[in-house]
């Protein structure tokens, strides 16, 4: 007894250690963060503390990095599933050394690499005794596979594998002991004692944390049923006790006071922990070609050779040219060819020196070489992205396509040796085409490259609807308490701020308390992980097989051609990864399918060779017609078009840099100055040069650096620092700048009062100075789409069109935008239409493939047999030859509701009621081809008799045929809802959208149809929405501020028609886009529903007087006079009392032959 206390007493001066820690990074099972830990152990004091993530190394380097920095050993751990005999199960690993963190990483990468397809992840027990140096391992939980064996009664099995694992780990393998009071855990317990006994195992003692404080519980328990898409209240689902919050020593110990050498384990496992990883600066992979050849002496050599190709191609043929090359005269400040090419070599080695100084030429070799592989192989590349478009080197190795000297960008924007940070150059690819640069990266680096892991988080809607859902709320209910959290990805909200904002969810919470107990859970578990995802853009490509010093991860499920980091972008980065930037950029998809259609017209337009002061292109951008231009349809963008009526490309340039908020406020002086109405303030004769393109406006952080360097002596290096520590605004850093700005001023003789004018102007333009390199390179894009728009606007259109078969508010906006342009629009036909839209001459098809729930693949099999066949003659033929896989009830209602079979038969209503009909008898069909056997039927007479025998029915009215449109299409195309009540429209005196903007009146009546409602928040938390409506002249959007959108929300509902009382705003006249505001919306059921309040009705005959009355006999608000002529003779009278008498009413009589006219 005396020798078990002092046992017991040398245990308790030692910290319990928890190796089981769960972080988020056990997707949907940790409910602890990493940062919240690292807090606890600071605060606490903990010596040491284990990760050990269920199937991952997610959080390996983040853990070690963030307990290491708490003055807490991490001990880095994870349990992998392992197959043994059929049985799958957890054994938790950890890492002892580098080599076991080596290992650690091969296995849990292996888990998701080398299985079959659909598998879940797991390794063999080969595997662990292969790779099993530096580890040691745990027998793992009762849910893990020695638990799972045990509770499938297979203790023989167990006791082979505990030898097995005994007899490769040696003594780096525990028996584990836990006690959590989770079911079946006791007997389990029973068993692991009497097996450690036998094998002479040691037993150690652990604990499961899936979340720090106790009080987590009920919300831990929802969040495990997110992830195995179960309810709360289902029985046979997976459950724990309340017992799996971090518990302290003292808690621990006193659980364990009955296995001491269990605790005295626990204690010494950090002494057997040596090795923690550590972030590491960036490694590049070595891009020789052979061992004799220098990596910097290779991009030297590729450099020049590319920028010689560059000068013979874009330079030196237009020397003679002044307006060719006037902007390279201009900003080089040289005139002739031999100046002019020492210029550029000048300044292409000033970027190689430095490049090659930050160890960075691998870095633009390899970029360079999978562009011009993508360029060789016809994939759109963009001309740029960031400020790595003011690199000559860039431009001459074909990373870019923007010449710096001709547009004055500056190489240190992008690499600064006085700020030492990775280059990153953003390169944007073709959509449809990018996955051929994964495959070709695949191939050249193998092992050595890979996608980076995301995390989808549990963000506020989707906590709200993830915790609904398993909680049993009904998915409507949960719908529309979601759809009030305000969305909007610029200005996220947490759940806790956007319910402050929101009293209709607090509304909704003090009525039912299942939205009580939906909120305080959502609050607990919001930004926690929720599933893991891939970043489609980004890879890395280290020097050597990944695998080994990264954990891979690969979803079985998907189709990715490249595995991804198990690390996150920004650990990746810290762990030493270099990341490479692959962007879809759908407007480069768009550009490509217009150029093929081109070519089908035997139309060869080389994009790269468009003349950039085109004046028709000017001439489209100055008139705000941009629908579909890059970077230039917005509402607000086409106006500032048309007030700037840009004539040169750096204008475009200005405004893509100066849209947006801050300096948005400066496009007007920009005009004002351009125009001649306003004198542009140059601040100094010194900075003139600069500063006169954009007319005294700085508009660009590349200005800042310029300014600096003329007046204050700054190196380029030291210049971009300045701009910097102005962008960032940090108070100590900037004084620091500002010193040396005013310093260095003096010393160039200029005064100090001056000096520090000149820097308090520029300080706020540097905050928001946007990046010229960045600018430059979109604005080359929104030229080339302005000037496919600008002469080809069919193939423009259909082929962004195509690019948005899924997005139905731009195929609206573009089917407006045809309409202006008087290019015909062909309905959907399953004869004449294809799956894409498609250019015929003036006309554009409709795209099958952009029917709601139709699907382009199905469609297009179908425009397949058509081809090949021939048209569909009738119904019955459509059915015969169609393939049942490609014509489910989704499909065939889609393509009804659009009209797609209305030259084939015409009775929509019929066809749609008989679909479960054509559905059984295609399949029928099918099945007997398949099988080979005749239909007691020859196909001619194979008529679809259902059909025949109800073709008598009526079809939709024009009410329903509209609706049905709307619901398959998206917006109207053969009708509109309001051409039915333009007797009543006309009578009210409302106005079309179209007329009232362009008139001159200030307030009036329009009415419109609503086609998509988005609720948004102000700044403030004032809700508002953007309502898009469309009349019988356009679409057009309002901005509904929050009194009437909280008097009008629930009728706010798509398809539903109103009338507006609008009002121009005084104080934005020159806005033409936006400056007309609500005052009041009204239905137009409403309107067509009240009784009008004098009706004059003239009957052509007193014996029809009985008719009317049937008519009007019921009594409400208005006057009626009824005129009657006899015998050449009028009779006048007035009813004497009110009746009611609406537009439903008027309607009716007119249509009635004894009624001459009605007056209202």
């Amino acid at each position: 007894m005396v020798v078990y206390l002092k046992r017991m007493h040398e245990i308790i001066n030692h910290q319990f250690t928890h190796l089981k820690i769960h972080t988020q990074y056990s997707i949907c099972e940790g409910a602890l963060r990493t940062s919240d830990l690292a807090k606890y152990c600071k605060d606490n004091k903990i010596k040491a503390v284990g990760l050990c993530d269920s199937g991952n190394l997610c959080g390996a380097l983040e853990f070690s990095e963030a307990i290491a920095k708490s003055k807490t050993q991490p001990i880095i751990g994870t349990q992998i599933n392992f197959l043994y005999k059929g049985n799958r199960g957890k054994l938790p690993l950890f890492a002892k050394n580098l080599e076991g963190y080596k290992n650690l990483i091969k296995l849990s990468s292996k888990s998701f690499l080398e299985i079959k397809d659909n598998e879940e992840p797991h390794c063999t027990i080969e595997d662990l005794e292969k790779n099993s140096k530096g580890l040691i391992a745990l027998s793992g939980s009762f849910d893990g596979l020695i638990g799972k064996l045990f509770f499938k009664n297979l203790t023989d099995e167990i006791f082979i594998l505990l030898k097995r694992i005994k007899k490769t780990l040696t003594d780096n393998f525990y028996i584990e002991i836990q006690r959590h009071n989770d079911n079946g855990e006791k007997l389990f317990e029973k068993f692991l004692l009497n097996a450690s006994e036998k094998l002479e195992l040691p037993i150690i003692a652990t604990h499961e944390v899936f979340y720090l404080e106790k009080d987590m519980y009920e919300a831990h328990d929802a969040y495990l049923c997110v992830g195995e898409k179960t309810y709360v209240n289902a029985k046979d689902r997976r459950r724990y006790s309340d017992s799996h919050y971090l518990k302290s020593s003292e808690e621990m110990y006193q659980l364990f006071q009955d296995l001491p050498d269990a605790l005295k384990n626990n204690a010494n496992f950090p002494l057997r922990v040596s090795y923690r990883p550590i972030n590491s600066s960036p490694v590049l992979p070595n891009i020789q070609k052979n061992k004799s050849e220098d990596v910097d002496d290779l991009l030297v050599k590729e450099s020049k050779s590319g920028l010689e190709d560059k000068l013979k191609k874009y330079i030196l043929p237009y020397i003679d040219q002044e307006n060719k090359i006037k902007r390279v005269r201009e900003h080089s400040g040289q005139k002739n060819s031999e100046e002019i090419i020492n210029f550029y070599n000048d300044r292409l080695m000033h970027e190689i020196k430095i490049i090659s100084k930050m160890k960075y030429a691998s870095y633009f070799l390899i970029v360079s070489d999978y562009i011009k592989w993508a360029k060789k192989n016809n994939i759109p590349v963009g001309p740029g992205r960031g400020s790595g478009a003011g690199s000559l080197v860039a431009w001459a190795l074909s990373i870019t396509d923007i010449d710096p000297i001709k547009f004055d960008l500056i190489f240190e924007r992008f690499l600064n040796p006085d700020r030492i940070s990775m280059p990153d150059f953003d390169i944007d690819f073709c959509e449809e085409k990018r996955d051929l640069v994964f495959e070709y990266l695949k191939k050249k680096y193998g092992k050595g490259v890979a996608h980076i892991i995301t995390f989808g988080k549990l963000k506020a809607r989707m906590a709200f609807r993830d915790i609904g859902r398993v909680l049993g709320l009904p998915y409507g209910y949960v719908d529309k308490l979601c759809k009030m959290i305000p969305f909007d990805p610029s200005r996220p909200l947490s759940l806790e701020k956007a319910i402050a904002q929101e009293p209709r969810i607090k509304r909704e919470e003090d009525k039912d308390p299942r939205v009580k107990k939906l909120v305080e859970i959502s609050k607990k578990l919001e930004g926690l992980n929720r599933n893991m995802a891939t970043h489609a853009a980004g890879v890395v490509i280290p020097e050597e097989n990944l695998a080994e010093f990264v954990p891979l991860y690969k979803d079985s499920s998907s189709n990715s051609l490249l595995p991804s980091t198990q690390f996150d972008m920004y650990t990746s980065e810290n762990a030493g990864l270099v990341k490479f930037d692959l962007l879809g950029l759908k407007t480069l998809t768009v550009i490509n399918k217009t150029l093929s259609l081109l070519k089908q017209r035997k139309i060869n337009l080389n994009i790269h060779k468009i003349k950039i002061d085109d004046a028709k292109i000017f001439e489209l951008l100055s008139s705000g017609h941009t629908v579909g231009l890059f970077q230039l349809e917005s509402a607000g963008m086409r106006d500032a078009l048309v007030n700037m009526k840009p004539n040169k490309f750096e204008d475009i340039i200005a405004l893509v840099a100066l849209y947006r908020p801050g300096p948005m406020a400066n496009i007007s002086i920009y005009n004002q100055c351009k125009h001649g109405e306003k004198t542009p303030d140059y601040l100094h004769p010194r900075i003139k040069k600069i500063l006169e393109p954009t007319y005294g406006v700085i508009i660009y952080q590349e200005q800042v650096m310029q300014i600096a360097q003329a007046l204050a002596g700054f190196s380029a290096g030291e210049a971009d620092i300045l701009r910097r520590a102005m962008g960032k605004k940090k108070r100590a850093e900037l004084e620091k700048q500002k010193e040396r700005f005013v310093n260095g001023s003096v010393k160039n003789g200029i005064t100090k009062e001056t000096a520090m004018f000149i820097f308090g102007k520029i300080e706020p333009f540097a905050e928001y100075g946007f990046n010229k390199s960045h600018a430059t390179a979109y604005a080359l894009i929104a030229y080339q789409t302005a000037y496919l728009k600008a002469y080809y606007p069919n193939e423009f259109i259909s082929a962004s069109m195509s690019n948005e078969l899924s997005n139905t508010d731009k195929l609206s906006e573009f089917h407006e935008e045809l309409k202006r342009l008087k290019i015909e629009v062909k309905r959907p036909n399953i004869n004449d239409c294809f799956a894409d839209f498609i250019p015929k001459e003036n006309k554009l098809f409709y795209a099958l493939g952009a029917i709601k729930n139709v699907g382009f693949e199905a469609v297009s099999s179908l425009i397949k047999e058509r081809e090949n066949k021939g048209k569909f003659k009738s119904i019955s033929d459509f059915i015969n030859r169609a393939d049942p896989k490609n014509i489910n009830k989704l499909q065939l209602e889609g393509l009804v509701k659009a009209g797609a079979f209305d030259t084939i038969y015409k009775n929509r209503r019929n066809l749609f009621d008989n679909i479960p009909n054509i559905i059984q008898n295609s399949k029928t069909i099918h099945e007997n081809k398949v099988q080979n056997q005749s239909s007691l039927f020859s196909e001619e007479s194979h008529k679809v008799s259902y059909l025949l025998h109800d073709k008598n029915n009526s079809d939709w009215s024009t009410e329903e045929t509209l609706f049905k449109e709307f619901e398959s299409i998206g917006f109207y195309m053969s009708n509109h809802p309001l051409k039915n009540y333009q007797d009543i429209l006309e009578q009210y005196k409302v106005k079309s959208f179209s007329d009232f903007e362009s008139s001159k009146e200030a307030e009036s009546f329009i009415a419109g149809t609503v086609m998509s409602v988005k609720e948004k928040k102000t700044s403030k938390g004032n809700a508002f929405a953007i309502v898009k409506f469309s009349d019988l002249s356009k679409v057009y959007e309002l901005f509904l501020f929050s009194e009437i959108l909280e008097s009008n929300r629930s009728n706010l509902i798509e398809g539903s028609s109103f009338v507006l009382t609008v009002i121009k705003d005084k104080e934005n006249q020159e806005n033409r886009f936006r400056r007309i505001s609500v005052r009041k919306i009204v239905s137009l059921g409403e309107v067509t529903k009240s009784n009008y309040s004098f009706v004059e009705i003239q009957v052509r005959n007193a014996k029809d007087l009985d008719k009317l009355y049937e008519v009007i006999k019921d009594k409400g608000d208005s006057k009626i006079k009824i005129c009657i002529e006899d015998n050449n003779k009028n009779y006048l009278f007035e009813l004497k009392d009110k009746r009611k008498f609406d537009y439903e009413t008027y309607k009716y009589l007119n249509k009635e032959h004894y009624i001459k006219k009605i007056n209202l």
